[in-house]
């Protein structure tokens, strides 16, 4: 693809910022190395050097919309600015074909001493309007941003939500080609955001090429074409969404360096407390699975099932597994279709492959864009499942679903975990997107899901 079908182009940017420890050592490092040049010797060095980011490189085509997910410090602020040209990159390069307006932090660009009209005048300003251009816009960045009388107030008495609202709608309304949004729309209460997503999406289809920095990863997946993971600074993956956003999951979720062995410790003096009543409770356990009705219907694998999602994203540290499940509606197992407004039964088999204390059991529908329509765990539930997985040993679980989906496809996650003395959840086996169903057409409804609303004529 040829720059003049890209917006934006980032090859092998990386940057690096000097970290000093004191002011003190920040003086030596502009005095002594001149110094020490002068002389032919070899430059001392007084700080450290912090690689913000390292190579990065990706493409965002014009007309579409790109997000940007990683943990704190990763990285992604830093991109943001260099691409808006705030900040210069230590290596690499970054071409930009269009007017942008970045959204980077809450009041950038505004006077605090200036009323919220007067900042919207030196906003406009410096992304290239005239007066006379923003004279025609502001009507509209004022209805935009709704903050009623206080426009004509100095900007330092503003709330942060204000204070976004009129940043926001200034560089909405000037009809940018790029629009860089960094995490500042989290700041808006409900109502506001689902107007600022209407215009980003009017902006799309106008051509505007948005890039959209969030830790809200069901904005990933509904508003973005395309996302990037960065992790410490590096592209780690760049790709669909809905896949990214997983890997996102995985970096914030995975396993951590020492909660296992904080599990057995846990785990080992409980056992010493209550041994005797554990075995007991083991034994009970097994011998329910035995007898369960499910249990001869969960001897395959789970990977074989009709409905099996092949494209699955699966992770965990794997002390247990979610080996094979059975789904059922009426007397039909594995069908084709759901029926609308009939409960379906999906049963799962556990298989412990080390000591695990009080696992949790969770499941999630998506639609196949993504979007959650329905979490939940056992713990949430308050249902307790057993109190220990012991290695080698199985478990059954089950749970009934009533189907009010619309019609169409969705995607069943299911994942087994616990959590460690500090709190921390500990996934074992997470498989999202693992299961698909399709619900059958829909009449009385239009949708996700059917609220059963009555509707009744009052004379």
């Amino acid at each position: 693809m040829s720059f003049k079908d890209n917006a934006i182009e980032v090859n092998g940017v990386s940057k690096c910022f000097k970290v000093y420890e004191n002011p003190t050592q920040r003086l030596k490092q502009f005095l002594f190395p001149r110094i020490d040049n002068a002389l032919g010797r070899e430059a001392r060095i007084y700080h450290n050097d912090f690689w913000a980011l390292r190579d990065i490189s990706f493409e965002l085509p014009r007309g579409q919309t790109m997000g940007i997910v990683g943990r704190n410090g990763s990285g992604k602020s830093t991109l943001l600015q260099i691409i808006a040209g705030t900040l210069s990159p230590s290596t690499g390069q970054i071409n930009v074909s269009g007017r942008v307006a970045a959204l980077l932090e809450l009041g950038a660009g505004f006077n605090n001493d200036f009323t919220g009209r007067e900042n919207v005048y030196l906003n406009a300003s410096l992304l290239g309007l005239t007066k006379e251009e923003t004279d025609n816009k502001l009507d509209d960045i004022l209805s935009f941003a709704d903050i009623g009388h206080f426009i004509d107030s100095p900007v330092r008495a503003y709330s942060s939500g204000m204070l976004v609202r009129l940043a926001f709608s200034v560089q909405a309304q000037i009809d940018p080609e790029i629009l860089i949004v960094d995490e500042a729309l989290a700041v808006g209460d409900a109502k506001f955001q689902a107007k600022c997503f209407a215009r980003l999406k009017k902006l799309k289809e106008n051509g505007a090429s948005i890039l959209f920095v969030s830790h809200a990863t069901e904005q990933i997946v509904t508003h973005c074409d395309s996302a990037i993971l960065l992790n410490s600074g590096v592209a780690q993956a760049i790709g669909k969404p809905k896949d990214i956003v997983n890997q996102y999951l995985d970096i914030l979720f995975g396993k951590k360096s020492g909660s296992n062995a904080e599990r057995t410790i846990v785990d080992t003096q409980i056992e010493e407390a209550s041994k005797g009543e554990l075995e007991r409770l083991d034994r009970e356990i097994q011998s329910k699975a035995e007898t369960s009705r499910y249990s001869k219907l969960l001897g395959g694998k789970f990977e074989e099932r009709p409905n099996y999602s092949p494209n699955e994203y699966r992770w965990g540290d794997e002390a247990a597994l979610i080996k094979d499940f059975y789904i059922e509606q009426g007397e039909r197992a594995y069908p084709s279709t759901f029926e609308p407004n009939q409960e379906f039964d999906i049963a799962f088999r556990i298989k412990f492959i080390s000591k695990v204390f009080r696992p949790i059991f969770g499941f999630a529908i998506k639609t196949k864009d993504g979007v959650t329509i329905y979490n939940t765990n056992s713990e949430w539930q308050s249902v307790e499942i057993i109190d220990e997985g012991k290695e080698g040993s199985e478990l059954i679980i089950s749970f009934k679903v009533d189907n009010i989906l619309f019609e169409g496809d969705y995607f069943i996650s299911v994942g087994v975990a616990s959590s460690n003395t500090l709190g921390e959840i500990i996934p074992h086996d997470r498989r999202y997107d693992s299961i698909h169903i399709t619900t059958g057409p829909v009449a009385k409804f239009t949708g996700l899901v059917d609220l059963n609303a009555r509707i009744k004529v009052e004379y």
